[in-house]
């Protein structure tokens, strides 16, 4: 599915529409049948991902305890425990990601974690890592200083081996190089 077209769609719409579509989905997501169907395909010990709206990402984690209506689930990055619908549950393993046309960053583009430039009032280049999104605003790390950053005015960074030291274990010998003499 993709959800960049269904967003695009979405933004012409009025807010009654939307409101309307919103209870028709709501009423889906609650169905008995198919809340059964996805419980069914669920186990114990199982590893999912969900997605996490407040981050706007999916979050890896382990089955714990399957109950009626949600499911108990401790997440691999931080250990913690919590219940969650069985609808907030990837199974297709189905790509999350929403792009802007337009190709500029929004709250929907973004997700907790990660990697943006931004420009002060100055000109100065900021680095840093989104950790929270705002109605309007990015929360953005840089160092161990907190940013609120408009989403026009930020960019992604495309992860490389800039900035990154690799080092090879071993031990230094003295002397030279065979057919370096």
């Amino acid at each position: 599915m993709n959800y960049s077209q269904i967003l695009e769609v979405l933004n012409k719409a009025s807010l009654f529409e939307l409101y309307r579509l919103q209870q028709a989905i709501h009423r889906r997501l609650e169905d008995p049948a198919r809340l059964r169907q996805i419980k069914h395909s669920l186990r114990v010990g199982q590893d999912i991902e969900y997605f996490e709206a407040e981050q706007n990402r999916l979050i890896e984690a382990s089955i714990v305890e399957l109950k009626r209506t949600k499911v108990l689930v401790r997440n691999h990055h931080d250990g913690k425990l919590w219940n969650i619908p069985f609808y907030f549950i990837n199974l297709d393993r189905a790509d999350v990601a929403i792009s802007n046309p337009s190709g500029k960053l929004d709250r929907n583009s973004l997700k907790i974690g990660d990697r943006v430039v931004f420009k002060d009032r100055k000109g100065n280049e900021f680095f840093g890592e989104v950790i929270k999104l705002n109605p309007k605003t990015a929360g953005v790390l840089v160092g161990t200083t907190r940013w609120k950053v408009g989403y026009s005015l930020l960019s992604s960074i495309i992860e490389g081996e800039a900035g990154k030291q690799s080092a090879i274990e071993g031990q230094l010998i003295q002397g030279r190089l065979p057919g370096h003499e």
